[in-house]
């Protein structure tokens, strides 16, 4: 009985030649990762340094300020010097009425400034994309111009406009009979936020029209496909496909309208309503410069960043939950 003979196994050998091409391919993709690498940090650079630069070190050291105080021992004939006190600034601002009036008054000033601010320009923004207005480019100059004025001088020219005795706006409506007092106190917190609408309408609006622009056009004409008219496309095609961008403004404006400082710093030059600690800034201006008292000053500029931060972490979830129901939707 004969035994069938074992095939013999073969192992492929591998040529010298396809083991040399091997290094330097691999030696090349890590010489361009690190090429990718190299111009990634050369590019994020700046960033990083403006970042550390006018943030990063700000913040520190107004925490580290925040727990410093300057006293004087012996009643107050002995030489100044910096102590630790700990959170005896916070405690002082968190109870100070005058800090709290500010946190509401600036409250107020959002809640009329930032719906209306959007509402307004989004409106404008769909009236332009809409074809609708003639002399497009002349209409969103006209518009955008107010944004080019300087904050400062905007303030100077609507006080002006709001000084009774000097507005000819007044003189025109007390020949009609009509008595308005912009600075009252009733009135001053709109007088604002109309100075804030004046300045940044425009700008506002030219941001929501080029996030129109990136619209497909084919969406906007199988919407008219459907029967849908100008107003409902506009309102129920348009605005939702732009609601990253809303979502962008209103926090921006938010975060800036909790800034409050030189419209009513200029309107206190012509109202008693208006006090030097009338806005979180004004009341952080006034303990640094007029009180002398950095660490109040420092925690109160603390406080207002919490509360700025905590705020557009609200709005960035608020929205982040609004869409996710849509998404799992479609």
């Amino acid at each position: 009985m004969t035994t069938p003979a074992s095939t013999p196994t073969i192992t492929p050998v591998r040529p010298a030649n396809a083991r040399s091409a091997a290094a330097p391919v691999a030696s090349t993709r890590k010489s361009a990762r690190r090429r990718e690498l190299g111009a990634c940090g050369a590019l994020m650079t700046p960033f990083f340094v403006l970042l550390v630069t006018v943030f990063l070190i700000p913040v520190g050291t107004a925490v580290w300020l925040s727990f410093f105080s300057d006293d004087q021992p012996g009643l107050g004939f002995g030489p100044e010097r910096t102590v630790f006190v700990g959170l005896r600034s916070y405690t002082a601002v968190l109870t100070d009425p005058t800090f709290l009036s500010s946190l509401g008054t600036v409250f107020l000033y959002c809640v009329f400034y930032i719906p209306v601010l959007v509402i307004a320009s989004l409106a404008l923004a769909l009236l332009l994309d809409s074809g609708v207005v003639r002399l497009r480019s002349w209409a969103q100059l006209g518009l955008f111009l107010p944004h080019a004025v300087p904050g400062i001088i905007a303030a100077v020219i609507w006080l002006y406009l709001y000084t009774p005795g000097l507005s000819p706006v007044i003189d025109l409506l007390g020949k009609a009979d009509i008595t308005i007092d912009f600075l009252g106190v009733h009135s001053v917190v709109p007088s604002m936020v109309n100075i804030a609408l004046w300045s940044n309408l425009g700008y506002n609006m030219v941001v929501f029209y080029a996030a129109l622009q990136a619209v497909p056009r084919e969406v906007i004409e199988a919407s008219v496909v459907d029967g849908a008219g100008p107003v409902r496309t506009a309102l129920q095609v348009k605005a939702p496909l732009v609601r990253s961008s809303i979502v962008m403004v209103a926090m921006f404006t938010l975060i800036f309208a909790l800034q409050l400082f030189t419209e009513p710093m200029l309107l206190s030059q012509s109202t008693p309503m208006i006090n030097s600690r009338f806005s979180p800034s004004m009341y952080i201006y006034d303990a640094a410069f007029t009180r002398n008292n950095y660490g109040l000053a420092a925690a109160a500029s603390v406080v207002l960043l919490i509360c700025t931060i905590a705020l557009s972490y609200g709005v960035t979830r608020w929205t982040n939950r609004a869409n996710t129901p849509e998404e799992d939707a479609r």
